[in-house]
């Protein structure tokens, strides 16, 4: 008899633990990665996003007056560091795209040198996006060398999709560069109404995506596109989980030792 009652006691300890470790692991949720560019500068804005309470991933222009605060500020709050590096449009001055800007009249060792030197500039960098750019990434030239160093330096390229032709895609592929690319921005058109209407699209979006990437900016459209983040986080949150951009490369799980 007391046999009898050590087994059931002995089996009582060991069936929840059991039942437990049987139970079925919990749905991932989706993944949205919002991006931040053109911090650097001291931007309007640029406390705001750094003190939003979800991952961000940002954006920090090399060669600029906050360039090394922003990027040690960002980091120091958990947040994602890349180099948002100009580069020549098709449209617009010059004189817009800041210090260190590559451009397709260029050679190949003043692209590679500036690519460089812009990385350096960055501390905490694990990878790229452009400012602007329209032109060159369309350029098969100028990108290869681009995402060659990225390649060198182990860092990763955000497509941002400024131009519908351009090259990075086949060039990272080719290259074996881990890539990704932008699905939309909240603030291509500076009004209020817009921002907030793309920040509710994004809601939709996420119904039927299991990844998004959603890029806006500090600066003039700044203030809106912070206010705007805050009242549609809750939201987000409840359909996907907020990450850091390198969280949606393939094979990120495995990188970070994740099951």
């Amino acid at each position: 008899m007391k046999v009898i009652i050590m087994l059931i006691l002995l089996l009582s300890s060991i069936i929840p633990d059991f039942v437990q470790a049987e139970e079925p692991k919990a749905i991932n949720k989706k993944e949205l990665a919002i991006v931040i560019d053109d911090f650097g500068n001291n931007m309007k804005a640029t406390e705001d996003m750094l003190n939003l309470p979800i991952p961000i991933t940002v954006a920090i222009m090399p060669f600029l007056s906050t360039t090394e605060r922003d990027a040690k500020l960002a980091h120091e709050r958990g947040h994602e560091v890349i180099v948002h590096l100009p580069m020549e449009p098709k449209k617009g001055k010059r004189s817009w795209l800041g210090p260190g800007a590559i451009t397709t009249d260029m050679s190949d060792k003043e692209i590679r040198n500036a690519v460089i030197q812009a990385i350096e500039n960055v501390p905490y960098a694990v990878g790229m996006n452009h400012h602007m750019g329209s032109k060159v990434t369309e350029d098969e030239r100028a990108m290869r060398i681009v995402l060659e160093v990225c390649k060198e330096k182990g860092l990763f390229y955000l497509d941002s999709k400024t131009s519908s032709k351009s090259v990075i895609s086949k060039l990272a592929e080719e290259l074996d560069v881990p890539y990704l690319e932008n699905d939309m921005f909240f603030d291509h058109i500076y009004s209020e109404q817009h921002i907030y209407r793309q920040a509710s699209n994004l809601v939709k979006e996420l119904d039927d995506s299991e990844q998004l990437i959603a890029i806006g900016h500090v600066g003039i459209t700044g203030e809106k596109v912070v206010t705007a983040l805050k009242n549609y986080i809750p939201q987000y949150q409840k359909q996907a989980e907020i990450v850091p951009l390198s969280s949606l490369l393939p094979g990120s799980d495995i990188l970070n030792g994740l099951p």
